[in-house]
């Protein structure tokens, strides 16, 4: 029986980096096996089928480096139109404020001010450590 072959990976989704084209090489030619990229056969047990796969990995890093630096410039435009604010915070400011009087209070547990704002207590963790850091600022 012919075993199914998978559904053959695009190169630049393999490798991220000429350390992991490096380390797959390896992987690959201690187990004698032959990469077949682009229709054509390369042996990573020879110097030419070593060479075109060294070639191909710097130009997929080199495009996922590409990608990187364009996502970065994109974001910097973004932000600077003010259009990048990020995640928005689950509780409004005045919910923040009332948040904290009731907390400094001290009549409530971070479980039952996260019931009564409805939101997790990880939420109420976090508004509290921000708005001591505000505070703290001032």
């Amino acid at each position: 029986m012919i075993p199914k072959r998978a559904k053959p990976a695009r190169f630049d989704d393999v490798l991220r980096s000429l350390r992991d084209a490096k380390d797959i090489v390896d992987q690959l030619t201690a187990k004698h096996v032959k990469l077949s990229i682009g229709g054509s056969v390369h042996d990573p047990l020879d110097p030419v089928g070593r060479l075109s796969f060294n070639v191909l990995a710097m130009v997929a890093e080199f495009e996922s480096d590409l990608i990187r630096a364009r996502t970065r410039e994109g974001m910097q435009v973004a932000k600077a139109k003010g259009r990048l604010r990020g995640k928005q915070p689950k509780l409004s400011n005045p919910q923040q404020r009332h948040l904290m009087e009731v907390h400094n209070a001290g009549t409530h547990t971070t479980a039952e001010l996260a019931e009564l704002f409805n939101v997790a207590r990880s939420t109420v963790y976090i508004t509290i450590q921000r708005q001591t850091a505000s505070e703290n600022k001032r």
